[in-house]
C-alpha cells in the first residue's frame, strides 16, 4: 500500500529561511493549512533539536483552519563554508473521533496512516541592498537628532529670563533708596525754608534806628534771594524725583 499524501498545505512548501546575523535569537514563520473536512494532529519534529525552539511543535487543526508555527533558531558562529545540513519534518494523521489522548494516539498510530512533509533549514546574511537601506533609514533619522540638538539654545534662553529681571530687581532698589535720600534732603531743605522766613518775621518786628532803616533797604532784597534759594533747591529735588519716579514705573 503506498504512502498517503499530506493533507496539509505548507507555506513555506520547501524551506525555512532564517536571515542573519546570527548573534541574537533568528525567528521564521511556518503556516499549516488543513483544506479537509476532517481533524488533523500534526507534529513537528528536527534533526537538530538543541538549536531550535518550536512553537506550538504539536497539536490539532480543525477543518479549514491555520496554525502558525514559530521557529527559532539559537544564536551561534555562523560559518558561510558551512553548508547547514538541519531538516525538519512535519508529521500528520487525521484524528481519531473517540480519542482524546494525543500521546496514545501517534504510539498506536499505523504507519499506513502516516503523512509528512519534510523542510530544509537556509541560512542567509543580510544582503548589501539592505545594508544601504539601513544606511538610508540612519540617515533620514539624523534629522530628527540634529533637530532635537537644536532645541537646547532655546532652552537655555528660557532659562537666562530670570538673571535679567533680578537685575531690574537690583536696579529698582537702587531708585527707591535715592528716592528715599532726595525726600530726605528736601524735608531738611523745607525746614530751613521754614527756618529763615521765621527769622525774616522776627527781623521786620524788631525796633529800627536810621541806621537799621538804611540798612533795611538791603536786607528785604537778600531776605528774598535768601528764600528763594531754597525754594529752588526744592523745585530742583522734586524734578529729580519725577525723573527717578518715572523710570520706576515705566
Amino acid at each position: 500500500m503506498s504512502k498517503l499524501e499530506q493533507i496539509l498545505i505548507l507555506d513555506p512548501s520547501s524551506d525555512l529561511r532564517f536571515k542573519g546575523p546570527f548573534t541574537d535569537v533568528v525567528t521564521t514563520n511556518l503556516k499549516l493549512k488543513n483544506p479537509s473536512d476532517r481533524r488533523v494532529c500534526f507534529k513537528v519534529k528536527t534533526t537538530a533539536p538543541r538549536r531550535y525552539c518550536v512553537r506550538p511543535n504539536s497539536g490539532i487543526i480543525d477543518a479549514g483552519a491555520t496554525v502558525t508555527i514559530s521557529v527559532m533558531l539559537q544564536p551561534f558562529d555562523y560559518d558561510p563554508n558551512e553548508k547547514s545540513k538541519h531538516k525538519f519534518m512535519v508529521q500528520t494523521i487525521f484524528a481519531p473521533t473517540n480519542s482524546s489522548d494525543m500521546d496514545s494516539m501517534w504510539k498506536d498510530a499505523k504507519t499506513d496512516d502516516l503523512m509528512d512533509s519534510k523542510l530544509r533549514c537556509v541560512f542567509e546574511l543580510p544582503s548589501e541592498n539592505d545594508k544601504v537601506n539601513d544606511v538610508d533609514a540612519s540617515n533620514k533619522a539624523a534629522p530628527v537628532m540634529n533637530s532635537a540638538k537644536a532645541e537646547g539654545p532655546l532652552v537655555a534662553a528660557a532659562t537666562a529670563k530670570p538673571v535679567s529681571a533680578s537685575l531690574d530687581d537690583t536696579e529698582m532698589k537702587k531708585l527707591l533708596e535715592e528716592c528715599k535720600r532726595l525726600q530726605s534732603e528736601m524735608g531738611k531743605l523745607a525746614e530751613d525754608n521754614r527756618q529763615l522766613k521765621d527769622d525774616g518775621i522776627r527781623m521786620r518786628k524788631a525796633p529800627r534806628s536810621d541806621h537799621m532803616t538804611s540798612n533795611a533797604t538791603t536786607f528785604p532784597g537778600r531776605e528774598t534771594s535768601t528764600a528763594s534759594l531754597p525754594s529752588l533747591l526744592v523745585v530742583i529735588a522734586a524734578i529729580f524725583i519725577g525723573f527717578f519716579l518715572g523710570k520706576f514705573i515705566l
